[in-house]
């Protein structure tokens, strides 16, 4: 497997440092069931306000219902059909905005909702797999083909699946698998006593 481990300025857990988002998916290989479970329970065990676990997650396995997992591959766009064709497994991400308890407004949704994405994608490293998430899909596709409900917003669509060899890509896909990852430095983004002054590394 083709290792792409972030240069970091401190050390940090080698599941973070290993995580990165490839296109090169083995379609010859399933992924079993226990696999997907243990995705789903790292993601269910997220930290989220209140407890209310607003994320909904839809999970659809090509080697168990061809016909679902061919409904989702159709929302997402062109570019990323491209090479999700080779994934076994398909998700979508979604965030009620509204909390369980009360049916008041949910700010923090969305942002436990990510955490619980990530959560998953961590897991999947530490089970052997790859997961790559997307904004390249028809959101109005997956709302009115799988029913998702008007409060949950379609955050993202993510593959799952073990990972094949760039040479499986089309020139341009095969050129950014094989490129080096890459962040901004770390005083651009992330500040200290105020607003703008980057933090001391």
């Amino acid at each position: 497997m083709r290792t792409k481990t972030a240069l970091t300025q401190a050390d940090i857990h080698d599941l973070i440092a290993r995580r990165w988002s490839c296109r090169a998916f083995d379609k010859t290989r399933a992924v079993s069931r226990e696999q997907i479970v243990g995705l789903l329970e790292a993601a269910r065990w997220a930290p989220s306000c209140f407890g209310d676990e607003p994320w909904r997650f839809i999970i659809w396995d090509r080697n168990s219902d061809a016909a679902a997992w061919q409904k989702a591959f159709e929302c997402l766009v062109e570019w990323n059909q491209n090479w999700v064709k080779n994934a076994p497994i398909l998700m979508a991400v979604t965030a009620n905005s509204l909390f369980r308890k009360n049916g008041e407004p949910n700010r923090w949704g969305q942002y436990d909702t990510g955490a619980a994405a990530e959560n998953l994608c961590l897991q999947a490293v530490a089970s052997g797999l790859m997961a790559h998430q997307m904004g390249g899909f028809d959101e109005a596709r997956v709302r009115d083909t799988f029913k998702v409900p008007k409060e949950f917003a379609i955050m993202a669509m993510i593959a799952v699946g073990y990972q094949d060899e760039p040479e499986i890509l089309n020139d341009e896909l095969k050129q950014q698998e094989l490129a080096e990852r890459a962040r901004t430095p770390l005083g651009v983004h992330f500040f200290e006593n105020d607003w703008g002054l980057p933090v001391k590394a």
